[in-house]
Parts: C-alpha cells; structure tokens; sequence
C-alpha cells in the first residue's frame, strides 16, 4: 500500500523485485524475441542487436530518490517505488543509420501503446553548441490484440522502456558514462568532451552519407545503357553465353569517358552482372576482388576488364565443363573471372590463381581439341 515513508517503501520494492525478478527477465527475453521478428516483417530495417536488461534493484531505488521523492514527499503524495520506475524492463535496439532511428520508431508506435517519448535527438540538435548521446526513448505497453496472446497476457501490466540508437550513438553512451566529471570542470576539459561528443556526431553522419553515395554509384551504373554485344560465345553447354563489346563513339563522348573510367567495385558489378544474371554478387567479396584485380594491373580500366570477360569466357565456361565433369566442385562465377583475367595475361594475372589452379588449366589449355576452338 503507497505511503510517504521512503524506509517501508524500499522494503516493500524490494520484496516486490525479488518476488517478480524471474517473471520481468522472462518478459525481457520475449520482447526481444518480438522485435527481432517485428523489425524485418514490418520495415525491412537493418539492425545491429537488440538487447534486453533488467534494472538492477538498487538503481531503481536511487534514481526513486533523485528523481521523485522530493516532488512527492513536498505534495504529500503516498507512492510505491515500483510505480514510479518505467525502465524496470529495458530493451535497446541498435541500428546502423541515423534515418533508421525514425522508421524503428514508427513501427514501434503503431505495434504497441506508447506511455511517453523522449527525444534526445531533437534535443541535441536544436542546441546551438550542444552535443552528446542521441538516441529515441519510448515507454510502452503492450496493446490488442498481442494481449490476448497467451504468450504474452502475463505482461499486460507490464511498462517497459525501449531506447533506440544507432552504433555510435550507443558507443558514445558506454563512453560517455565512464567519463566521471563533465559538468563541473575547467572550460578546457567541457571543450575537449565537446569535441570528442562532436567526432561521434560526424561519424554518424558521414556513414550515412557514405551508405547513401554508394547506393548512388551503383544506380549510376545500373542506369548506364548497356554496351551491345558484337557476338556470342559458347557456354561450354547448350547455350550461348552475350558479351558486352566495345562500341565505337567520338572522341571524349561520354561512352568513351565511361568505358575508360578505372575498374571499381561499381562497374565490375554492373559488367559481372551482365555476364552472370542469376548470381548474386556479395559486396564484401567484391570489393575485396576488385582490390586484388587491381593490385595485378593498376591500371585496368572498366573496357579492359569488359574485355578479358567477352574474348576469354567462352573458353573458360568450356573448361567449367570439363572441371566440373565428375567433381563434387564448382566453378562459381569469381573463379570463372579469375581464369578468364589469366587467360587474357598470364603474366599480369599469373597470381590470380592458385598454383594448383593455374596448372590444371594449362593442362586443359595444352590438349589439341582445345586449341582449334
């Protein structure tokens, strides 16, 4: 029963924390469990973790104290702690960008009732000189018809907090806690934590500059017209493989400034792609191909890789054939480049294979048959 006396209230929140600590950890897990299923159904949006915690009890009991007990106490208002601690089951939900914040948030208004929100991005940004942790907070419920889940009917008193930032967001909160005295220092030492609140803040945003001038380039690629095909080669199979062929253009034409522009992770994608339709390229595996292809010949342009595909892979897809004939192994569509780089230079691109690689295919190389093709 609420009161105004602070020493029964802390026995009996602490009587109530132990009592319930099992129930509230469980109601943590399965929130989590909720929102990692939300999350990609509902927005598509990327995320890094999300985590649940429970608050440890003492702390809930200081930040009573601090926060509300005077206000109340001067009111002569009875209270019970418990009532007056919303994050007693907190979650975090880490994303990787800035304007992912935003749209977590929508998905988490519209699946659940909000208690309250506090923006401390709005905060931070509309002071002139301030910086520091930025992040959305929401104190939920949970609403119909998830209620009427047995799963989740046992929650249905249950208020908890969920805090939504980005990577370096909640990297600076960790920071920033272990900084013991921000406030009431010299200027000098205000002036350096500003500083560093200020680095995070501009990494922030130029990941996601970087995100959005990336997905940028490869739709400047994907919207270039595509280079006609002068010819087809055989697949090795019983199909015939298109190629992109050099056209002719005037000299300085954009076609021409484009084909001789230097081989990048973009433009390979766009040329592999054409050559391989069905395979889906991984980012981090092309770059790193990229960077080894360039490495080789640093001055490989995008028509120059263009083509080694269009004169060399008609060979290669035939020697896939021959490779994969009896073999639990394949040739995807990387090791048919790297043969077909080699093909084209065996000096430049003799390290693109493997030893053991690079002497199976000079044996194939070396039958009659093949050379008459």
């Amino acid at each position: 029963m609420a009161s105004l006396d602070f020493e029964g209230e802390k026995v009996r929140f602490r009587a109530f924390y132990e009592s319930n600590s099992s129930r509230l950890l469980n109601a943590g897990r399965s929130l989590v469990s909720l929102l990692t299923d939300l999350l990609p159904q509902l927005g598509s949006v990327p995320f890094s973790k999300i985590e649940s915690r429970l608050k440890d009890r003492e702390e809930c009991i200081k930040k009573f104290n601090l926060k509300y007990r005077q206000a109340l106490e001067t009111a002569s208002t009875d209270y019970e702690i418990r009532h007056h601690i919303s994050d007693l089951v907190g979650l975090r939900i880490v994303c990787l960008y800035e304007d992912d914040i935003e749209k977590i948030g929508a998905i988490l208004q519209s699946e659940f009732e909000v208690v309250e929100v506090t923006d401390k991005i709005s905060t931070i940004e509309n002071t002139e000189a301030s910086f520091g942790y930025k992040g959305l907070h929401f104190d939920l419920k949970l609403k119909n018809p998830r209620l009427e889940l047995p799963e989740y009917r046992a929650y249905a008193d249950l208020q908890f907090e969920v805090q939504v930032r980005t990577i370096v967001q909640d990297s600076w909160s960790v920071l920033d806690h272990k900084i013991k005295y921000k406030k009431s220092i010299p200027n000098h030492l205000k002036r350096r934590i500003n500083t560093l609140a200020a680095l995070f803040e501009l990494a922030d945003r130029e990941f996601r500059q970087i995100r959005d001038s990336t997905e940028e380039e490869i739709q400047k690629e994907e919207d270039e017209p595509a280079e006609p095909a002068d010819a087809a080669v055989p697949d090795g199979t019983n199909g015939m493989v298109r190629v992109e062929a050099p056209r002719t253009a005037p000299a300085a034409s954009p076609a021409i400034e484009r084909r001789s522009a230097q081989l990048n992770a973009f433009n390979f994608l766009k040329i592999a792609s054409h050559f391989f339709p069905a395979f889906d390229f991984e980012p981090q595996k092309v770059d790193g191909f990229v960077q080894e292809i360039v490495t080789a010949q640093p001055s490989i342009s995008r028509s120059e890789f263009n083509q080694y595909l269009r004169e060399n892979i008609g060979i290669v897809k035939r020697y896939q054939v021959h490779f994969e004939e009896g073999s639990e192994n394949r040739m995807n569509p990387f090791t048919v480049i790297r043969h077909s780089l080699y093909l084209g230079d065996k000096t430049l691109f003799q390290g693109i294979l493997t030893t053991l690689a690079r002497k199976k295919f000079e044996k194939w190389l070396s039958v009659p048959a093949v050379e008459e093709l």
